[in-house]
Order: C-alpha cells, then structure tokens, then sequence
C-alpha cells in the first residue's frame, strides 16, 4: 500500500488530495479545490488538515509528498513548494514535483476524454507557458517539450496536424494572438481550466512507482523562463 499527499497553488486556484493505493483494491482519492486568488498562504496547509482528517490519517502515514512544480505564477510556486518541502523534510519522506501543464493535460483527459490537448497558461509579459500530449493508457505523453514563448509562435506537433486537438489552460485566453493555422487545428479551447492536485497525485503515484522520488533538497520549481524554443519531445 502507498499513500501519496499533493498540493498545488500554482495558479488562481489551491488545491490538495491524498491518494491511498491498495494492492487488489480500487484506489482511493481524497481532494479540495477552491479558487483563492492571493488567499494559498492562508489556505495551503488548513485544505492538507482537511483532507488527512478526511481520510483518518497522520501525516506519519504518507509515504511521500507530491507538489505542482510549474510552470505557474512564480508566488504561487514558491510557496506550494516550502509547504510540500516543509512537509517531506519534517516527515522524512521523498518529494515529487509534478508539472503543472501535464497535470492539466490528465484533467482534460479523465473529465473529458480529450485524447490530444495543447496545455497552455499566460505566462503573462506576452508569453504563454505551453506544452502538447497525448493521452494512451490513461496517461499523458508529451509530444512537444514544455516551453515558453508568444503565442504568435505556437505551433502544432509536426505530423500530428490531423488530431483533433483540444487547447486547455488560461493561455487558450490569448486566443486572439495565435496563428490562424492554430486556431484552425484547435477544436476547442477551454481556458478556464486550471491545475488540479487531484491529478498530480495520480501522476506523482506513476512517479514514486517507478522510483523517481528524491530528496526534498533535490526538488526544485520550474519556471520555464530561460526555455524560448518549442522542441519535439525525446
């Protein structure tokens, strides 16, 4: 059995969930989200409190900790990543950052069946923070590392034109500003989506499963800002 607590405060919204992961059991998922715009210092660690009560849980009983890493609104980052480093350091547990963009990207696909979406936040100063997938066996896989450019640069993944892409995240907000062959590829945009914790923890559980957890000196936010090219994914 694993237990996995993520939390996010990456954009407007504040979120947290709590995995428990049983060997021949349905796993169980236990979250909060509320749009708290300025308000995540304040709302970070109660939304923890409410969910380890939820679940009849210590925080000795978590197995690692998971937070949304970025890219998002740099406060917001920061101070997801000092509760969720808090945490670990005072538990003895691993952290696992978790990207933001592949968070939304797993939201699209489990609340809507999306199978190729564009992820994308205003990264405000005229830029977007954006990244593409695609969703196979429940999970997404990056077709297009995660960048940060103008929108007027956005492109779709070369020989993928054909998908019916869905554009997801507060960057589909500059919806005016991308090129027409963009907008003629995107079936649909849906920027009021944000980042949940409820789907970073399903993918900090592929993570800790495979082992990638690591110390919570080791885990640090990412800002995408020194990344200006969109590159085909390895």
């Amino acid at each position: 059995m694993s237990i996995l607590l993520a939390l996010d405060a990456s954009s407007s919204a504040c979120s947290v969930a709590l995995l428990r992961r049983r060997a021949g059991a349905d796993d169980e998922l236990l979250s909060r989200f509320e749009l708290a715009p300025r308000e995540h210092t304040r709302r970070l660690l109660p939304l923890v409190d409410e969910v380890l009560a939820e679940a009849g849980l210590a925080p000795a009983s978590l197995d690692a900790v998971a937070y949304g890493h970025g890219p998002g609104s740099f406060t917001g980052l920061r101070i997801a990543a000092g509760a969720a480093q808090g945490l670990a350091y005072g538990l003895d547990r691993p952290l696992i950052g978790v990207s933001t963009l592949a968070a939304l990207a797993l939201g699209g696909h489990r609340r809507h069946h999306f199978r190729y979406l564009v992820t994308a936040l205003d990264a405000r100063m005229g830029e977007i923070y954006v990244a593409a997938w695609q969703c196979r066996d429940g999970l997404p896989e990056p077709l297009a590392e995660e960048a940060v450019m103008p929108p007027a640069r956005l492109r779709l993944p070369a020989g993928h034109a054909d998908h019916d892409w869905v554009g997801i995240g507060s960057g589909w907000g500059l919806w005016d500003a991308m090129p027409a062959e963009v907008q003629a590829g995107i079936g649909q945009h849906l920027p009021d989506l944000e980042a949940d914790a409820a789907d970073m923890v399903l993918l900090a559980a592929r993570a800790f499963e495979a082992g990638e957890a690591r110390p919570p000196h080791e885990v640090q936010p990412v800002y995408l800002r020194d990344q200006v090219a969109w590159k085909k994914a390895r």
